[in-house]
C-alpha cells in the first residue's frame, strides 16, 4: 500500500517535489538514530493540585565534570543543540572580532534575544547599513511574554540576528566569502565542526546535520555530549571573550526575565547559561568542587517550557550554592521536583530548596476540613 493523498495533492507520490516530504506518517526507523519514542524519558517536574498530579513534565538531565559524565537521568537523548551552540559557533571568530567589537556587540553575537530595541541596536551596529542586505535570518517579530505582537516582521527581530551579523563581520575580517555563509559547505560550519571536535575528539562525527530555524546548520548531539561541551566552556573561560561578554551583558543574551539571562545574573560571574530551542538549557558552572569545569544540560521532552525548566534550574543551582529566584507564581498548582535531577549525593540539599516563595501561597485548596457526609449530602 502507498500513502493516500487527495487526488489534487501536489505531494502525492511521483509528483514533482513529492520527494522532499517524509515517506510515512509513522516516522522512519533509522538504525543508530533513536527517536523520542525509544528514549526512557523521566519525569522532572510535576504540578499538583491539592496533592494530585495534574501535569507531569518529562525530560533528561546530564551532568559532566570535565570530560566525564557524572550523572545522567532520563536517558542519553540524541537531539540538536540549536541555539545553545552559539558560543561554540562564534569561537572561530573570537580573535578577529576581539578588537573590532565592544562588549555589547560581543554579547549579542552569542545571543538568542527577544528582539527588543537594545537587541536590535546592538545587532545592527555590527554591520554597516550597506551590509544589512547580506543578512539571511528569516523575517520575524519580537518575542513577547504577554499580549499580541503587531509589529511588521523584520530580519533584525529574529532571535539569531546578532549571531548572523557577527558571522558576517567575522567572515569579512577573515577574508572568507560571505555568500552562502549559512551552508554546511562554508568555512563557518567547517570551523564550527573543528571547535566541536576539539572538545569531543578528532574522530567525532554527528549522526545528523540539519537546518536550524535561522538557516544555519545545527548538528545532533547527545545530552551527555552537550554537558561535556558546557564543561569545556568553563575550562576556556579565560581563553576568549565569550564568558566575559555574557556576564557583562546578561540581558542581551536572552532578555529581561528570560531564564538564561536571569541565571547569568544570579551566578555573579561563576555561571553562564544558554537556552536552545525546543527544550534545551545549558549551564557552564565554575565551582570549587568541580575543578575541571561543570557542565549541566536539561532537555525537556515535549519542547520548550521555560517555567518547568526554571524550577529544574533553580534546584540544580541551589544544591551548588547558587540562589536562583522562582519563576512567577502558578496561582493554582504547586511544582514538585523529581530527585533524579541531581546526583544522589546532593539529594539531601535538594530537599531544602523550596519551589515556592512567600508571594506564591497554596491557593488550590481550602485550609480546613471539608465535610463529605451530612445533611443534604447522603
Amino acid at each position: 500500500m502507498t500513502l493516500q493523498h487527495d487526488d489534487h495533492s501536489a505531494v502525492s507520490p511521483g509528483r514533482p517535489g513529492s520527494g522532499v516530504f517524509p515517506d510515512s506518517p509513522l516516522g522512519e526507523n533509522v538504525e543508530g538514530i533513536p527517536t523520542g519514542r525509544d528514549v526512557e524519558w523521566e519525569p522532572l517536574v510535576d504540578y499538583r493540585r491539592n496533592g494530585v498530579s495534574e501535569t507531569t513534565i518529562h525530560g533528561a538531565v546530564a551532568w559532566a565534570h570535565g570530560d566525564e559524565v557524572i550523572h545522567s537521568f532520563g536517558g542519553n537523548v540524541l537531539c540538536y543543540g540549536r541555539s545553545m551552540m552559539k558560543p561554540f559557533m562564534l569561537k572561530a571568530f573570537c580573535e578577529v572580532l576581539d578588537d573590532e567589537t565592544d562588549w555589547s556587540q560581543k554579547a549579542i553575537a552569542v545571543a538568542s534575544h527577544n528582539g527588543d530595541t537594545e537587541h536590535v541596536a546592538a545587532a545592527q551596529s555590527l554591520l554597516s547599513e550597506s551590509e544589512w542586505g547580506l543578512m539571511l535570518t528569516p523575517l520575524d517579530v519580537p518575542l513577547i511574554q504577554f499580549g499580541r505582537q503587531v509589529r511588521r516582521p523584520r530580519r533584525w527581530y529574529h532571535t539569531c540576528s546578532g549571531e548572523h551579523a557577527a558571522i558576517l563581520k567575522g567572515c569579512r575580517l577573515k577574508g572568507w566569502k560571505r555568500a552562502g555563509y549559512t551552508l554546511p559547505s562554508h568555512e563557518v560550519f567547517l570551523s564550527f565542526m573543528k571547535t566541536i571536535r576539539s572538545f569531543l575528539g578528532q574522530d567525532w562525527q554527528p549522526k545528523r546535520i540539519a537546518k536550524d530555524g535561522c538557516g544555519l546548520p545545527t548538528i545532533s548531539n547527545t545530552v551527555n555530549e552537550l554537558a561535556r561541551l558546557c564543561a569545556g566552556l568553563v575550562r576556556q573561560k579565560d581563553d576568549d571573550w565569550i564568558w566575559s561578554a555574557m556576564v557583562e551583558h546578561p540581558d542581551l543574551i536572552g532578555g529581561f526575565n528570560r531564564l538564561d539571562s536571569t541565571i547569568i545574573k544570579a551566578g555573579e560571574g561563576k555561571v553562564i547559561a544558554k537556552e536552545g530551542a525546543d527544550g534545551l538549557l545549558g549551564l557552564s558552572i565554575e565551582h570549587p568542587d568541580y575543578p575541571k569545569g561543570l557542565g549541566i544540560v536539561v532537555k525537556i521532552a515535549h519542547g520548550w517550557n521555560s517555567q518547568a525548566t526554571w524550577y529544574v534550574a533553580r534546584t540544580i543551582l541551589g544544591v551548588l550554592g547558587i540562589e536562583l529566584r522562582n519563576p512567577y507564581p502558578l496561582h493554582r498548582q504547586k511544582a514538585f521536583i523529581v530527585p533524579g535531577v541531581v546526583p544522589p549525593h546532593l539529594l539531601e540539599i535538594l530537599k531544602t530548596i523550596p519551589t515556592w516563595d512567600e508571594w506564591d501561597p497554596d491557593q488550590d485548596r481550602w485550609h480546613y476540613e471539608i465535610p463529605t457526609r451530612g445533611e443534604g449530602i447522603d
